[in-house]
């Protein structure tokens, strides 16, 4: 069910790497920020925000009510659940640096 839940987390996930890239991170030094970005970082705030909090919703929701019905241990099974929702996210990404 949570690879499944990793598809359309691509878009959270990839809002997220994207407004980590550009500000914090580039200010940090550890990323370049894309250099037609001259907006800020509100206005993708306001964007992320609903995202974040709809898609996070839905996916506690459903992966609470799955817990009640499994016998592995909460530690392992939210561990699994977050591994398995990161799977698309990854396969995208290394796809992207294996084509460049």
């Amino acid at each position: 069910m949570n690879v499944l839940l990793g598809i359309p987390a691509i878009v959270p996930l990839f809002l997220a790497w994207y407004i980590l890239a550009n500000w914090p991170l580039a200010d940090l030094g550890w990323t370049q920020p894309e250099p037609t970005e001259n907006d800020g970082m509100a206005g993708w705030l306001i964007l992320a925000t609903p995202v974040f909090c709809m898609f996070g919703s839905i996916w506690g929701f459903i992966n609470v009510w799955m817990r009640r019905r499994t016998a592995v241990r909460a530690s392992r099974y939210w561990l699994a659940c977050v591994a398995a929702l990161l799977v698309p996210f990854t396969c995208l990404a290394l796809l992207d640096i294996v084509g460049k």
